[in-house]
């Protein structure tokens, strides 16, 4: 599983994107590939999810998207965007 700091600086691509989330102008899943790619991170193809980060160790950390906060797989890493409050948060996998 990937540590802990891993997912502080994902959650702070998120949370202070180097552009805001536009729903009207990209998909949830296009922005957040854009945001952690912006970060240095490497956002490759994943076969179950809607994309998948790969680690310096070469793990693989796989990651959904959504716009509704309920009934989400903890298998996965969640990008939840809250329309109301216009933020991105992150949910991490439980492993």
């Amino acid at each position: 599983m990937a540590d802990l700091k891993t997912f502080q600086v994902i959650e702070e691509a998120i949370k202070k994107p180097p552009i805001p989330h536009e729903p009207y102008k990209q998909s949830l899943k296009a922005w957040a590939m854009y945001c952690l790619r912006d970060r240095g991170f490497k956002v490759i193809y994943a076969q179950n999810a809607d994309f998948a980060v790969e680690t310096r160790n070469g793990e693989k950390i796989n990651f959904k998207v959504t716009n509704n906060a309920t009934d989400l797989d903890n298998q996965f890493g969640w990008i939840v965007w809250d329309s109301d409050t216009k933020t991105a948060s992150l949910i991490p996998p439980n492993s």
